[in-house]
């Protein structure tokens, strides 16, 4: 019963861990440059942003909806993907965290960790069924 319930929220749970491990490097990167270094919010975001989703794309794609392809075309079509989505995903982020931090003067950790749920949640969507879709 278990583990029927495991097999069928696998990329569930795969994503929720990997999607977590991703929130957090997006988190630490963030909070180093912003808070850390003291370097422009907007600028720290996107850095943190870079990073965490080359991390998520490989995880995605082995780990959490095991992907695989044939060609070397077919994984620069897969990455062109995940990153054409990341980046409409980015400017939701980015946009959460101009309306949360210079408009509302929101504490910029509190905003981050806000804007994250919805990312991760958005994100998952993108990836289950616009990127690492089943493909015939």
């Amino acid at each position: 019963m278990i583990f029927k319930l495991f097999k069928k929220y696998q990329s569930v749970i795969a994503y929720l861990f990997f999607g977590g491990l991703t929130t957090l490097i997006n988190f630490v990167v963030f909070f180093i440059f912003d808070s850390g270094l003291h370097w422009n919010y907007q600028v720290a975001n996107f850095i943190a942003w870079f990073l965490s989703v080359l991390f998520a794309f490989f995880t995605n794609k082995v780990w959490v909806f095991g992907s695989k392809y044939t060609t070397v075309k077919a994984f620069f079509i897969e990455m062109w993907s995940f990153f054409f989505y990341r980046i409409l995903s980015y400017f939701i982020d980015a946009g959460i965290m101009f309306v949360g931090i210079s408009l509302l003067h929101a504490n910029s950790s509190l905003t981050k960790l806000i804007d994250q749920v919805v990312i991760v949640v958005l994100n998952y969507f993108f990836s289950k069924f616009f990127i690492f879709k089943k493909r015939n």
